[in-house]
């Protein structure tokens, strides 16, 4: 068993930048294979964000994201972060760190049933 702590939400202008981390505490079994993040705005589906796999430090991201945003991890404290820069009022939703227990590809790193272990999320609001 993994738990996810999320933290580093916030409200922020569009352009400006925050910085999402999450800290993953194994309570049980092996350590997870590869960690991500989904954002889902109000009335609409949950989405992808961007994952990184533990051991090969290979990241993903959807295509809204890519070139803003940046994963990155912390094997030592067990953490992952989430740079986002020049940020959108569409970036506005509530951002859930995820856990897997398997490594992750470019189509696999989508889907939320890929991953085993979900946080309680961290609000991002964008002002235009």
């Amino acid at each position: 068993q993994v738990q996810l702590v999320e933290s580093g939400g916030g409200s922020v202008q569009a352009g400006g930048s925050l910085r999402l981390s999450c800290a993953a505490s194994k309570t049980s079994g092996s350590q997870h294979s590869a960690m991500g993040w989904f954002r889902q705005a109000p009335g609409k589906e949950r989405e992808p964000v961007a994952a990184i796999n533990r051991h090969d430090s290979k990241d993903f991201y959807a295509d809204a994201v890519k070139g803003r945003f940046t994963i990155s991890q912390d094997n030592a404290k067990n953490t992952v972060s989430l740079e986002m820069n020049n940020l959108k009022p569409e970036d506005t939703a509530m951002y859930y760190c995820a856990a897997s227990d398997e490594a992750l590809g470019p189509l696999s790193f989508q889907y939320p049933d890929e991953y085993n272990y979900w946080g309680q999320g961290t609000q991002v609001t964008v002002d235009s």
